[in-house]
Parts: structure tokens; sequence; C-alpha cells
């Protein structure tokens, strides 16, 4: 558990709170938000995830906690520290696309095909305020993304193709696929 965080119930799929778009986060030195922080990465770690948006606990507000192990990172293969983005942007770098598994631990046991932007640019404040620029490439693109998406109160499942369908996780792990 991280130092001064809280555990924190998330929210699954019908819960409204996931379907409302999140507002920006005013003051981030705010005690009240520098908790939330320390909480959404404590419950992201309990929960044995590797992102978690603050729709997902019920707080709207625009800020994701994220990591990328690096037996995840299908590019660089170095992984990619934990991140805090407050009032994140996310733009796609060129139009080429990738279809992979999901999961959510808003819709948890399950896991759907998405297609997602292959490269993205994403901008935001680190918990320090600091400006963080990145491009991302692979899985820590889809990860941003599918984080983004949680702030702007969409959920993976809206995203799949109509001929796709939620599977399992015993079903994904029988399909022997090797991504996340």
């Amino acid at each position: 558990m991280i130092k001064g965080g809280n555990l924190l119930d998330i929210a699954t799929d019908n819960d409204p709170c996931l379907k409302v778009r999140a507002s920006e986060v005013a003051d981030i030195n705010d005690a009240t938000i520098q908790q939330l922080i320390k909480d959404m990465i404590a419950t992201m770690y309990n929960a044995q995830g590797i992102g978690l948006a603050a729709t997902q606990i019920r707080k709207s507000v625009r800020i994701m906690v994220f990591y990328l192990p690096e037996t995840r990172d299908d590019i660089n293969h170095t992984g990619v520290p934990l991140t805090v983005l407050i009032n994140p942007t996310v733009e796609p770098i060129g139009d080429e696309f990738s279809s992979d598994y999901e999961g959510c631990l808003s819709v948890p046991g399950m896991r759907g095909k998405v297609k997602r932007y292959q490269k993205i640019q994403y901008t935001g404040l680190s918990v320090n305020g600091e400006r963080i620029d990145r491009v991302a490439e692979g899985w820590h693109a889809r990860l941003v993304q599918h984080e983004f998406d949680h702030l702007n109160g969409i959920l993976y499942p809206e995203l799949m193709a109509e001929e796709d369908r939620l599977i399992s996780f015993v079903e994904w792990k029988a399909l022997s696929i090797v991504s996340p």
C-alpha cells in the first residue's frame, strides 16, 4: 500500500459515475486532490491494475494514474514508471491502429478487443505540477487512451466492434494470448 493512501471502492460497469465527463482540476496543490492521488495509487496497486482514473472511484476530476510493467511494454521493453497525469490531453500521431484485448477494473473478470491508435502524444501535469509531454506507442499508448476514455465517461466495451463480444478472463486465458 502507498504510504498515506486509503483503499477505495472501484465502481463497476453499471455505476452512473462511469458515464460522466470529469471536470478539470483547478488546484493540484489542494490537500484533497493530493490525498485523492495517494488513494488512487493505493487502490490501483491493491486491485492489481496498471491504471485507474478518478471517475472509477466516483471522483469526477481529470486525474489518472498508471504504470506499465516491462513485460507488457511491447515497444521499448523497459516499462513506464508510475505516472500521475492531471488534466491530460491525448492526440493521435498518424493513422495507424491496432486491435487487442483489454481488461478493466470497472468491468471485472472480462476482456474485449478494442481498436486504438498505435501512437499518441499525451500531456498533463504531474503530482508536483510539472508538465508531462510524452509520445507513447503500443501498450503504453493503449493504456493512456483507456484511462483517458474513463475521464470522458467511456468504457471500453462501448468501443468494441459489433462483431466482437466480451469474453471472460478464463476464455481469454484459454486463447493463449500473450498481451494483457
